[in-house]
């Protein structure tokens, strides 16, 4: 694997973990869109993602 520039790193820093690998949030990780967010993120809000435990407002 080719190393990342320094360039690179600053531009990705808010994704890379302490092993230098980018790495995502555990919801982003098997999703097919481009919208990724960083492991380091608290709050996630993602219009693809329906969590089976979510309740449903019957009105």
């Amino acid at each position: 694997m080719p190393r990342m520039s320094n360039r690179d790193k600053e531009e990705l820093a808010f994704f890379l973990n302490d092993r230098g690998r980018i790495t995502y949030a555990q919801l982003c990780r098997r999703c097919e869109r481009g919208c990724k967010q960083s492991f380091r993120a608290t709050v996630i809000t993602c219009p693809a993602y329906l969590s089976k435990r979510r309740k449903k407002n019957d009105q």
